[in-house]
């Protein structure tokens, strides 16, 4: 997460931006906020019934379609991929992938 931080004086809509994700450049997600199935107001105020968030709380939402097993063919991040998330004028985050053990394994 990070490393930018937007007010909703900056974003009066979050509901109207796009949101991508490269892996190694190529485009893997294409899409908008507006694709949401729970906008962002409504997510906050199902939270809001049972907690009360506080300043740096995070609301993970989940993500766009075009990754893993929903693939033609799956396709699985790699120790040493470099994946890139941009969300239109928030900005954009890469982060190498980083894999001690394979998946399944115990060490």
């Amino acid at each position: 997460m990070g490393p930018w931080l937007v007010t909703s004086d900056e974003i009066r809509d979050p509901q109207t931006l796009r949101i991508r994700c490269e892996v190694d450049g190529e485009t893997v997600q294409d899409s908008s906020t507006a694709q949401m199935i729970f906008g962002v107001a409504e997510l906050i105020a199902f939270v809001t019934r049972t907690i009360s968030l506080e300043p740096g709380d995070v609301i993970a939402t989940g993500t766009p379609p075009g990754v893993g097993m929903a693939r033609t063919p799956p396709r699985w991040l790699r120790d040493g991929d470099e994946v890139t998330v941009d969300i239109e004028r928030v900005g954009a985050l890469t982060n190498a992938v980083r894999m001690d053990a394979p998946m399944g394994g115990t060490g």
